[in-house]
Protein backbone atom coordinates (compact mmCIF):
# COMPACT_ATOMS: atom_id res chain seq x y z
CA UNK A 1 0.00 0.00 0.00
CA UNK A 2 1.37 3.41 -0.96
CA UNK A 3 0.42 6.80 0.44
CA UNK A 4 1.42 10.37 -0.33
CA UNK A 5 4.06 10.04 2.40
CA UNK A 6 5.93 7.23 0.68
CA UNK A 7 8.05 7.30 -2.45
CA UNK A 8 8.68 3.83 -3.94
CA UNK A 9 12.02 2.77 -5.46
CA UNK A 10 13.17 4.76 -8.48
CA UNK A 11 16.29 5.71 -10.36
CA UNK A 12 18.21 8.72 -9.11
CA UNK A 13 18.73 10.03 -12.63
CA UNK A 14 18.39 13.31 -14.46
CA UNK A 15 20.82 16.11 -15.16
CA UNK A 16 19.70 18.22 -12.20
CA UNK A 17 20.03 15.22 -9.88
CA UNK A 18 23.57 14.56 -11.12
CA UNK A 19 24.51 18.20 -10.54
CA UNK A 20 23.22 18.11 -6.98
CA UNK A 21 24.83 14.71 -6.42
CA UNK A 22 28.19 16.08 -7.51
CA UNK A 23 27.69 18.89 -4.99
CA UNK A 24 27.10 16.39 -2.19
CA UNK A 25 23.33 16.99 -1.97
CA UNK A 26 20.77 14.19 -2.28
CA UNK A 27 18.78 14.43 -5.55
CA UNK A 28 15.55 14.33 -3.52
CA UNK A 29 16.47 17.77 -2.18
CA UNK A 30 16.89 19.34 -5.63
CA UNK A 31 13.24 20.50 -6.07
CA UNK A 32 13.17 22.02 -2.58
CA UNK A 33 16.48 23.89 -2.90
CA UNK A 34 15.73 25.08 -6.45
CA UNK A 35 12.28 26.36 -5.47
CA UNK A 36 13.74 28.36 -2.60
CA UNK A 37 16.46 29.83 -4.82
CA UNK A 38 13.86 30.85 -7.43
CA UNK A 39 11.70 32.48 -4.77
CA UNK A 40 14.76 34.32 -3.43
CA UNK A 41 15.64 35.62 -6.91
CA UNK A 42 12.04 36.68 -7.56
CA UNK A 43 11.87 38.51 -4.21
CA UNK A 44 15.15 40.26 -4.93
CA UNK A 45 13.89 41.46 -8.32
CA UNK A 46 10.83 42.96 -6.61
CA UNK A 47 13.02 44.68 -4.04
CA UNK A 48 11.88 42.51 -1.15
CA UNK A 49 15.36 42.13 0.29
CA UNK A 50 14.36 40.79 3.70
CA UNK A 51 12.17 38.12 2.14
CA UNK A 52 14.93 37.26 -0.33
CA UNK A 53 17.36 36.81 2.55
CA UNK A 54 14.86 34.54 4.30
CA UNK A 55 14.51 32.33 1.20
CA UNK A 56 18.31 32.16 0.79
CA UNK A 57 18.66 31.13 4.45
CA UNK A 58 16.03 28.42 3.95
CA UNK A 59 17.82 27.22 0.79
CA UNK A 60 21.08 26.88 2.73
CA UNK A 61 19.26 25.01 5.51
CA UNK A 62 17.63 22.65 3.00
CA UNK A 63 21.00 22.00 1.35
CA UNK A 64 22.45 21.06 4.73
CA UNK A 65 19.51 18.80 5.54
CA UNK A 66 19.78 16.95 2.23
CA UNK A 67 23.57 16.67 2.36
CA UNK A 68 24.82 13.35 1.07
CA UNK A 69 28.47 12.88 2.07
CA UNK A 70 30.62 10.04 0.77
CA UNK A 71 31.18 7.26 3.28
CA UNK A 72 33.83 4.54 3.39
CA UNK A 73 32.52 1.31 4.97
CA UNK A 74 34.92 -1.10 6.72
CA UNK A 75 36.25 -3.92 4.55
CA UNK A 76 35.65 -6.69 7.10
CA UNK A 77 32.85 -9.09 6.11
CA UNK A 78 32.17 -9.67 9.79
CA UNK A 79 31.28 -6.02 10.49
CA UNK A 80 27.74 -4.64 10.32
CA UNK A 81 27.53 -0.87 9.83
CA UNK A 82 24.83 1.55 10.87
CA UNK A 83 22.13 2.31 8.31
CA UNK A 84 21.61 5.81 9.72
CA UNK A 85 23.34 8.79 11.26
CA UNK A 86 22.14 9.69 14.73
CA UNK A 87 21.97 8.55 18.34
CA UNK A 88 21.39 4.98 19.52
CA UNK A 89 18.17 5.01 21.55
CA UNK A 90 17.47 1.31 21.98
CA UNK A 91 19.25 -2.06 22.06
CA UNK A 92 17.12 -5.15 22.79
CA UNK A 93 15.85 -8.49 21.55
CA UNK A 94 12.95 -8.30 19.09
CA UNK A 95 10.93 -10.21 16.49
CA UNK A 96 9.44 -9.48 13.07
CA UNK A 97 6.02 -10.88 12.23
CA UNK A 98 7.10 -12.01 8.73
CA UNK A 99 10.33 -13.67 9.90
CA UNK A 100 10.62 -16.98 11.75
CA UNK A 101 13.59 -15.95 13.88
CA UNK A 102 14.59 -13.66 16.70
CA UNK A 103 16.62 -10.51 16.11
CA UNK A 104 18.76 -8.06 18.02
CA UNK A 105 17.26 -4.60 17.55
CA UNK A 106 19.43 -1.48 17.44
CA UNK A 107 17.35 1.69 17.14
CA UNK A 108 18.89 4.96 15.89
CA UNK A 109 17.12 8.31 16.16
CA UNK A 110 17.95 10.94 13.53
CA UNK A 111 17.55 14.59 14.55
CA UNK A 112 17.08 17.48 12.14
CA UNK A 113 20.85 18.08 12.24
CA UNK A 114 21.82 14.56 11.20
CA UNK A 115 22.43 13.28 7.67
CA UNK A 116 19.20 11.53 6.62
CA UNK A 117 20.53 9.19 3.93
CA UNK A 118 20.04 5.52 4.88
CA UNK A 119 22.57 2.88 3.82
CA UNK A 120 22.76 -0.91 3.62
CA UNK A 121 24.32 -2.38 6.79
CA UNK A 122 25.77 -5.38 4.92
CA UNK A 123 26.37 -6.63 1.41
CA UNK A 124 23.71 -8.95 0.02
CA UNK A 125 20.42 -9.04 -1.85
CA UNK A 126 17.18 -7.25 -1.05
CA UNK A 127 14.53 -9.89 -0.36
CA UNK A 128 11.54 -7.62 0.19
CA UNK A 129 10.45 -4.03 0.78
CA UNK A 130 7.16 -3.36 2.52
CA UNK A 131 5.53 -0.04 3.29
CA UNK A 132 3.00 0.31 6.14
CA UNK A 133 0.84 3.38 6.67
CA UNK A 134 0.61 4.73 10.22
CA UNK A 135 0.81 7.67 12.60
CA UNK A 136 3.45 10.39 12.91
CA UNK A 137 4.32 10.31 16.60
CA UNK A 138 7.72 11.17 18.09
CA UNK A 139 10.21 8.74 16.52
CA UNK A 140 12.27 8.24 19.68
CA UNK A 141 9.35 6.51 21.42
CA UNK A 142 9.39 2.71 21.54
CA UNK A 143 5.84 2.57 20.14
CA UNK A 144 6.94 4.34 16.93
CA UNK A 145 8.16 1.04 15.46
CA UNK A 146 4.63 -0.43 15.51
CA UNK A 147 2.38 2.63 15.15
CA UNK A 148 4.18 5.09 12.86
CA UNK A 149 4.41 5.27 9.06
CA UNK A 150 7.26 2.91 8.18
CA UNK A 151 9.05 1.00 5.44
CA UNK A 152 10.78 -2.36 5.83
CA UNK A 153 13.83 -3.38 3.80
CA UNK A 154 14.68 -7.06 4.27
CA UNK A 155 18.17 -8.14 3.16
CA UNK A 156 19.76 -11.57 2.84
CA UNK A 157 23.45 -10.99 3.48
CA UNK A 158 26.23 -12.67 1.54
CA UNK A 159 26.80 -14.69 4.71
CA UNK A 160 23.29 -16.19 4.40
CA UNK A 161 21.97 -14.34 7.44
CA UNK A 162 18.79 -12.23 7.37
CA UNK A 163 18.87 -8.53 8.21
CA UNK A 164 16.08 -5.97 8.27
CA UNK A 165 16.04 -2.18 8.24
CA UNK A 166 12.88 -0.37 9.33
CA UNK A 167 12.61 3.26 8.19
CA UNK A 168 10.22 4.97 10.61
CA UNK A 169 8.70 8.40 10.02
CA UNK A 170 8.66 10.75 13.00
CA UNK A 171 6.56 13.69 14.17
CA UNK A 172 7.94 16.04 11.50
CA UNK A 173 8.80 13.44 8.86
CA UNK A 174 6.16 13.25 6.13
CA UNK A 175 7.95 11.27 3.45
CA UNK A 176 9.89 8.02 3.39
CA UNK A 177 11.99 7.42 0.28
CA UNK A 178 13.02 3.88 -0.69
CA UNK A 179 15.76 3.53 -3.31
CA UNK A 180 15.91 -0.28 -3.55
CA UNK A 181 13.60 -3.10 -4.53
CA UNK A 182 13.34 -6.89 -4.24
CA UNK A 183 16.07 -8.97 -5.94
CA UNK A 184 18.42 -5.97 -6.09
CA UNK A 185 22.01 -6.57 -4.99
CA UNK A 186 23.50 -4.05 -2.57
CA UNK A 187 27.02 -3.45 -1.33
CA UNK A 188 27.73 -2.52 2.25
CA UNK A 189 27.12 1.22 2.56
CA UNK A 190 24.90 1.45 -0.54
CA UNK A 191 22.29 4.21 -0.33
CA UNK A 192 18.93 2.51 0.24
CA UNK A 193 16.71 5.50 1.05
CA UNK A 194 16.10 8.50 3.26
CA UNK A 195 13.49 9.92 5.61
CA UNK A 196 12.76 13.63 5.70
CA UNK A 197 12.84 15.85 8.80
CA UNK A 198 13.64 13.89 11.94
CA UNK A 199 12.96 10.17 12.12
CA UNK A 200 14.25 6.78 13.20
CA UNK A 201 15.82 3.64 11.74
CA UNK A 202 15.62 0.27 13.49
CA UNK A 203 18.19 -2.40 12.64
CA UNK A 204 17.07 -6.02 13.04
CA UNK A 205 20.28 -8.04 13.30
CA UNK A 206 20.92 -11.80 13.58
CA UNK A 207 20.95 -12.91 17.24
CA UNK A 208 24.47 -14.37 17.02
CA UNK A 209 26.04 -10.97 16.42
CA UNK A 210 27.92 -9.00 19.09
CA UNK A 211 26.53 -5.48 19.38
CA UNK A 212 29.36 -2.93 19.61
CA UNK A 213 27.33 0.20 20.47
CA UNK A 214 25.37 1.32 23.51
CA UNK A 215 22.38 3.57 24.10
CA UNK A 216 23.55 7.16 23.80
CA UNK A 217 26.30 6.48 21.26
CA UNK A 218 26.38 8.56 18.08
CA UNK A 219 26.78 6.62 14.83
CA UNK A 220 27.38 7.41 11.15
CA UNK A 221 25.63 5.57 8.32
CA UNK A 222 27.90 3.34 6.26
CA UNK A 223 30.88 3.76 8.59
CA UNK A 224 30.17 3.09 12.26
CA UNK A 225 30.30 -0.61 13.13
CA UNK A 226 27.27 -1.45 15.28
CA UNK A 227 27.77 -5.23 15.40
CA UNK A 228 30.33 -7.92 14.61
CA UNK A 229 30.39 -11.68 14.13
CA UNK A 230 33.02 -13.99 15.58
CA UNK A 231 33.02 -16.12 12.41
Amino acid sequence: METANFRPPRERGGRLSRVFGAAGIAPEGAPVVCALIILAAFSLLLGWHVLALLFVTCAVGASLFFRDPQRQPPVSDKAVVSAADGRVVEVRQATLSQEQQDFTLVGVFMSLLDVHINRAPVAGQVVETKHTAGDFKAAFRDSAATHNERNLVLICGNDGRRYAIMQIAGYLARRIVCLVQAEQSVAKGTRIGLIMFGSRVDHYLPPDCRVTVRVGDHVRAGETVIAEFEQ
